[in-house]
């Protein structure tokens, strides 16, 4: 492989043209297909295999005119303090209120509060619900703005009015902060390369990278029903595994030139050998992500193969794009020690009286093993603690910020109603089978009133067929709690029995029983995804690395990271430590996806320090080092780029703590944590101390497997042999002595 990718970096060097010219074309085409492309219908959420979504699929097919899949809004109203929403004036603007909205294009009912006993019993409190026959994606902004011009009309009459529900979904808005990270990116890239053109060239191939991807994912959005998470998503990897990967194959670019090599050799070698370790480092990511498939949740599979493709397209720009633009930059990217005339004079650096900072603590590890690998795994231990107290769940309009309408609806609902009405539980009764369907309706309507925790149920509301009948259940706790979670089990328990009586069907859906089920299954899921993504890429290092015990310990330590990032999620999003300061603003369950997620994510960003740092190792002993001296010698090449990689990474995913959606916020913050504590605990401390402990048995490997593995020669070992068995010039072989 490293002979390949020497060739291809030494091509595009050479072609600079061609491939500059192809990615512009790349970008622009679909740059222009995410312009042409039609607005993106409605964003499903699916969940095959689940009952709640058995019972939404028997909604579409026995009630077609009820659109089960449209957008629901609350308009929520409360009376000044003193007066009651029965007053007559209230009234007169409340029903008002409701006749505006029926007037809409896209709404198919209003519920008038007086009419549909939808008045608190203090009767402060009222709503009327709205029920459209769109999704909250596909509803028209006219709709939507119809929607807030009713209720600030009914504002002007003194009354409290505030919206609940999906019909103000819209796309996130995320926060200026993502601005800040790749600010921070750039800085750090200036610090580490001393120079402002070798640090713009990451930044501009990942913002080219994240372009192509997102651009296509705009495109296809429509066809493939690509919700707005994703290109968040997207976006997020995509940056901070392109600057990554770019700034792997900048810094040994420069490395080369330092040992004297021309500019088209050493662009050719830094692809060989740095891209030989982008290339794995980038299918170790892609492996994790197209594997949550394995969960079958359509959302979240898609998700991930959007976000595989923009890493796919990041080593792609790396491998073809960097060393195209290195041949533009020509002297201007100057060899690694020497910093550029703005920053230092153009003066070559002075070499240093001491060895450097990763030199220095790889060899305090190498002295000190035991010690540092003990203190390594009881910090991490201790950070993942709270991660046994973690509970899972959806957001809903309860964790959204209190400035929004949503929330404040939300709260008058559970101020006026009780906390379970903002999760009403809808069970479907499916008596098509049952000798006498009404009597099976209102047994189970008997039996569910008798069961604990439920405060309302509503009288059964059968289709035009007659066999098929819908209830409403308020629970008595709000939608989030065990509480709640306890009766839609009960509930399900004493259907099995009415199934048994009458032969009718029970399920219960909603969101609600949606958000549980999700739960349950996005649990199941987690150990057959941990064994099929960590499985596969552990073949993978095994034959990167040429041994069984180095794979193995970067496993474990990922399953040791994951767990101390999962623990700091708890303690601010469950526990509300440092919440102020993230501006988490309602603590609850953290969102039942995100481990699964964070194991899939972490994993593939984990193996990338791991391949990068432990390949610069590998190549040292390879090459007769000592086992110790090779972890040295590692470091000595790479922590710089390996810690400055971590920077920019965690910045870039810090950024996106400052969305406005509580999910992408999440997601940023376990991710930032999460990489903080993999490179900077797992891969510059244990990993050099298990490694100085194991010594020579850590490159150990059974010889009939050595035998059978492909060489894929990512220490570039074949290129040496090359160098050492060809005719070189004279000015050349001056070079190959210096190297």
């Amino acid at each position: 492989m490293a002979t390949f990718l020497y060739r291809l970096g030494r091509l595009a060097f050479r072609r600079r043209h061609f491939f500059a010219l192809l990615w512009v074309a790349l970008l622009t085409l679909a740059g222009v297909g995410a312009a042409s492309a039609p607005a993106p219908g409605t964003t499903s959420f699916s969940v095959p295999g689940t009952e709640a979504q058995k019972a939404f699929d028997l909604l579409e097919e026995r009630f077609p005119g009820m659109s089960a899949d449209g957008a629901t809004a609350r308009v929520v109203f409360k009376a000044p303090a003193g007066e009651k929403m029965t007053d007559a004036g209230n009234k007169a603007t409340v029903q008002k209120t409701v006749k505006e909205l029926a007037d809409g294009s896209e709404v198919t009912s209003v519920a008038d509060p007086y009419e549909a006993g939808a008045v608190s019993r203090s009767g402060a409190i009222a709503y009327a619900s709205v029920r459209y026959d769109v999704s909250g994606m596909e509803l028209k902004d006219s709709s939507r703005e119809a929607l807030e011009d009713a209720a600030e009309q009914a504002r002007e009459s003194g009354l409290t009015v505030e919206i609940g529900g999906d019909a103000l979904q819209a796309a996130p808005e995320t926060g200026s902060t993502e601005i800040i990270g790749i600010a921070v990116a750039a800085v750090v890239l200036v610090i580490t390369f001393g120079s402002l053109l070798a640090a713009g060239l990451p930044l501009l191939t990942a913002i080219i990278g994240v372009g192509i991807g997102v651009s296509t994912i705009a495109a296809l959005a429509g066809v493939l029903d690509l919700g707005s998470t994703t290109s968040t998503l997207a976006t997020m990897i995509g940056l901070a595994v392109g600057i990554d990967y770019a700034l792997f194959i900048v810094s040994r670019y420069r490395a080369e030139l330092a040992e004297g090599r021309e500019r088209e050799e050493a662009a050719g070698r830094a692809v060989g050998t740095a891209g030989s370790a982008v290339v794995f480092a980038g299918l170790t990511v892609v492996i994790a992500l197209v594997g949550l498939a394995v969960v079958n949740i359509p959302m979240l599979t898609k998700m991930g193969v959007a976000a595989a493709g923009t890493v796919a397209i990041a080593v792609l720009i790396a491998l073809t794009l960097i060393p195209a633009l290195l041949g533009y930059a020509g002297r201007k990217v100057r060899p690694a020690g020497q910093k550029s005339r703005l920053l230092g004079g153009g003066r070559a650096a002075k070499k240093p009286a001491r060895p450097n900072m990763g030199t220095r603590w790889a060899s305090f590890v190498v002295r000190r093993p035991l010690a540092v690998l003990l203190v390594g795994i009881v910090g991490l231990g201790a950070a993942a603690v709270p991660a046994s107290s973690l509970e899972l769940g959806l957001p809903d309009d309860g964790s959204q910020p209190v400035s929004t309408t949503q929330r404040r609806a939300y709260d008058l609902l559970s101020e006026g109603f009780g906390p379970g009405f903002n999760g009403p539980l809808m069970v479907v009764v499916d008596a098509k089978d049952s000798d006498d369907a009404q009597a099976a309706f209102t047994e189970t309507g008997d039996r569910i009133k008798a069961l604990d925790n439920v405060v309302t149920v509503t009288p059964a509301a059968p289709n035009k067929a007659g066999d098929t009948a819908t209830i409403t259940v308020i629970p008595d706790a709000k939608p989030s709690s065990a509480t709640t979670e306890e009766l839609v089990h009960a509930i399900r328990g004493t259907g099995a029995g009415i199934t048994a009586d009458t032969k009718a069907d029970v399920l219960v859906t909603g969101a609600t029983a949606m958000n549980i089920d999700v739960s349950q299954k996005l649990n199941d899921a987690l150990v057959p995804y941990l064994i099929l993504v960590v499985g596969l890429a552990f073949l993978l290092l095994i034959v990167v690395f040429r041994s069984i015990l180095v794979p193995l310990k970067a496993a474990l330590g990922f399953l040791l990271s994951v767990m101390a990032a999962l623990g700091a999620v708890v303690a601010v999003f469950q526990w509300g430590w440092l919440s102020g300061l993230l501006g988490v603003e309602e603590t609850g369950p953290v969102m039942s996806m995100m481990p699964i997620f964070m194991v899939g994510v972490v994993f593939g960003l984990a193996m990338d320090y791991e391949v990068f740092l432990v390949t610069r190792m590998r190549e040292a002993y390879v090459h007769g080092e000592k086992p110790g001296q090779a972890v040295v010698t590692g470091f000595r090449h790479g922590a710089r780029v390996v810690t400055a990689a971590a920077v920019i990474m965690m910045a870039v995913f810090a950024g996106f703590i400052g969305s406005g959606e509580s999910m992408i916020k999440m997601i940023g913050f376990g991710l930032a944590i999460a990489v903080f504590f993999d490179a900077f605990v797992v891969r510059m401390a244990i990993v050099p101390a298990v490694l100085a402990l194991l010594g020579k048995r850590a490159w150990w490997l059974p010889k009939w497997l050595d035998r059978s593995l492909p060489n894929v020669d990512v220490e570039g070992e074949g290129l040496r042999t090359a160098d050492d068995g060809k005719d070189v010039a004279p000015d050349e072989e001056k070079d190959m002595v210096r190297a």
